[in-house]
């Protein structure tokens, strides 16, 4: 697949060029990549589709000011003119006193990400093996009973490598592996269908579930919302299934994200050190987890990343934070850096988990009474500086602690600041999840249906 020597030779080679093109500071990223993916339909081949190839990106900084070029050209003319182009762009952009790069002493000395075993260093399964899976999966879908079709089944394989450098002496890769497959079933006809899905992936083959136990749950789930209907309007408790869970919590996580504090967009941006989730709660950053397609030992500032909590017994601990915000909010990084090849660095978290619960999640739906379970959602308006909420949802409704029937086409609203502080949380949460969230029971939500 890759040779790292060449990525790292090709960021060098970047870092060179910026100097000569008159670069105070510069940083480069050069990544690899091929993905082959498969699609069948009616136990048939519908479409196979493999990219590769190799992005080079650089980022420089002149007196307070950056710019960032990328390229899928890494010929050295090319490399010569993008280096030229960038410091051209950068000298006509604003200073931001914030800009830089990490000191020499910040940097990680840890850069082996083998221990993490990102990587599956098994043999790249076929085009063959992919198409295998897929309609082993569909035809699990197709035999659960109630199933009028599938609308698609779908496997693929990605392998990427990827070379960071800066001028400040940090040069460290990492590889990354991935394996999915998906099915989305449908039951019903005309106005009556309805359709849901099924999906895993791992970074190992080994870990991933069998095809058929993929397209039986995409069968079952689908089959269970036959007969959908529009639930009633008012104010009703509302569980949030595992599967939708973790979008609750990410608005949480967006919220505390250093660049949209830094700019006054978010709406925890006054509750540093304040009660944001029920007492108990903690949501854990652990980015240090074997075969978890997002573990890093470093962030894309050359950082040492740490597992943090973000939430620490329902208290707001801190934001999110890569270099330049920090600098902007009078803190240091938390080195949550990210950034592909054409984008300057910007915070982001991996593997998160949220403390679970003690009761399962039939014991919620026994004790919410009458309310709404959401499964799916969809289309969303969220004020990111009141946390007003407002979602497209269906699922299924309860009535005296017990599923009567699948809903669809209603709304959900809410303020997320009052619904985080009145969660209470299942025993559901799943492995293998970039956001560990066990399904999630917020009481007094609006609901708008029929």
């Amino acid at each position: 697949m890759s040779d790292p020597i060449r990525l790292q030779s090709l960021t060098h080679q970047l870092l060179e060029a910026a100097r000569r093109a008159g670069a105070d500071q510069a940083d480069a990223v050069a990544v690899e990549a091929a993905a082959v993916s498969v699609d069948v339909r009616g136990g048939k081949l519908e479409q196979a589709e493999r990219a590769e190839g190799v992005e080079i990106g650089l980022r420089v900084l002149v007196g307070g000011r950056q710019a960032c070029v990328s390229a899928s050209d890494h010929a050295t003319r090319t490399i010569e003119e993008i280096a030229a182009r960038a410091v051209a762009m950068a000298r006509e952009a604003p200073v931001d006193d914030s800009l830089g790069l990490a000191e020499p002493e910040q940097l990680t000395r840890d850069t082996d990400s083998g221990r993490l075993e990102l990587f599956d260093h098994g043999a790249e399964p076929s085009p063959q093996a992919l198409q295998e899976g897929a309609l082993r999966a569909e035809a699990a879908a197709l035999a659960v009973g109630g199933i009028s079709k599938i609308e698609s089944a779908s496997a693929s394989h990605t392998r990427r490598h990827m070379w960071i450098a800066a001028t400040n002496g940090f040069s460290a890769g990492l590889a990354r592996s991935g394996h999915s497959l998906s099915t989305i079933a449908i039951t019903g006809e005309g106005t009556g269908m309805e359709r849901d899905w099924a999906g895993e992936s791992r970074a190992h083959l080994s870990d991933m579930p069998e095809p058929e136990e993929i397209g039986r749950l995409a069968g079952e789930r689908t089959v269970a919302r036959a007969g959908a209907r529009k639930p009633p309007t008012g104010a009703f408790p509302i569980l949030y299934d595992e599967r939708v869970a973790s979008g609750l919590i990410g608005h949480l996580v967006s919220a505390v994200n250093g660049a949209a504090v830094a700019r006054g967009a978010s709406w925890l941006r006054n509750a540093l050190s304040e009660q944001v989730l029920p007492a108990g709660f903690d949501l854990v950053e652990e980015p240090h987890l074997p075969r978890m397609g997002g573990s890093r030992l470093f962030d894309a500032e050359g950082l040492p990343t740490a597992r943090r909590a973000l939430v620490q017994d329902g208290i707001l601990q801190g934001w999110t934070l890569d270099l330049a915000t920090g600098r902007k909010l009078g803190m240091a990084s938390t080195a949550n850096a990210m950034r592909g090849t054409g984008n300057p660095p910007s915070p982001g978290v991996t593997n998160l988990a949220l403390t679970p619960g003690t009761r399962t999640c039939d014991d919620l739906i026994r004790e919410m009474g009458r309310g709404l379970i959401v499964t799916s959602m969809l289309g969303a308006s969220i004020n990111s500086t009141t946390g007003d909420y407002s979602r497209g949802a269906s699922g299924f409704w309860v009535e005296n602690g017990q599923i009567t029937h699948a809903v669809n086409e209603c709304t959900i609203a809410g303020n997320l600041r009052e619904m985080l502080t009145r969660l209470t949380a299942a025993n559901d949460a799943r492995d293998w999840r970039a956001m560990r969230v066990p399904s999630l029971l917020v009481e007094g939500m609006t609901v708008a249906g029929a």
